[in-house]
């Protein structure tokens, strides 16, 4: 398995203050992300503004595009994104036509699975061709107390036995790290964890010294 990346979600309401805190840990992350609710704010115009702001890093376009894959996959690719997300809800069709945009400018598309998905599902995404998906502790159950256990881990190998590799999301710090050394993993996405700490650019750093001592 590669080292897993290091991905700073921006999920904030305004497209000024995700630029301040790119400007402090673009140099210490792999991945920066448009996040869904920083994209439901600014539009389209926040892909085109952190592609701008970080010419050498990959930009993700969490959307959760539900339908019409082709024509939002061709937005956010033409924006500047290398990655776009699409809902596991998703009829496949939809999965097919994003896929298909992305392959023609070279970029990867990233199932989101919030709520119910299957493992027959995660077989007929990489059927078509998509060879990555992000597994959630959503707000809500992190907000409930929910921890990492062994149904999520089960599912991650299920999932990484397919062959996707996984970006893992929901609360995560440098001491959760460990439990997901024997998982596929593509990127450790951190949002909070990252731009609300008091030394964001030693959170990262952390993060990273984690990465090096599991995944060398």
């Amino acid at each position: 398995m590669s080292r897993p990346l290091l991905q700073l979600a921006l999920d904030h309401t305004s497209l000024e203050a995700a630029q301040r805190d790119v400007a402090l840990l673009q140099d210490h992350v792999d991945i920066v992300e448009a996040g869904t609710i920083l994209c439901l704010t600014e539009g389209l115009s926040a892909v085109k503004a952190l592609r701008a702001q970080c010419p050498e890093k990959i930009i993700v376009a969490d959307w959760k595009v539900a339908d019409a894959g082709e024509t939002l996959a061709q937005q956010a690719f033409s924006a500047g994104a290398n990655w776009m997300t699409i809902i596991c809800a998703a009829p496949l069709a939809t999965v097919e036509k994003g896929h298909a945009v992305a392959q023609s400018c070279g970029g990867e598309i990233q199932m989101e699975l919030f709520g119910n998905w299957t493992l027959d599902d995660a077989r007929d995404w990489y059927r078509v061709g998509v060879r990555q998906a992000i597994y959630h502790r959503g707000r809500d159950a992190q907000a409930s107390g929910q921890q990492w256990g062994e149904a999520d881990l089960a599912r991650m190998k299920a999932l990484s036995d397919i062959g996707l590799e996984l970006s893992i999301t929901g609360g995560i710090t440098p001491a959760d790290l460990p439990l997901f050394r024997d998982i596929n993993v593509k990127a450790f996405i951190a949002g909070r964890a990252l731009a609300g700490a008091a030394h964001p650019a030693q959170v990262a750093a952390e993060f990273h010294a984690q990465i090096d001592a599991i995944w060398g």
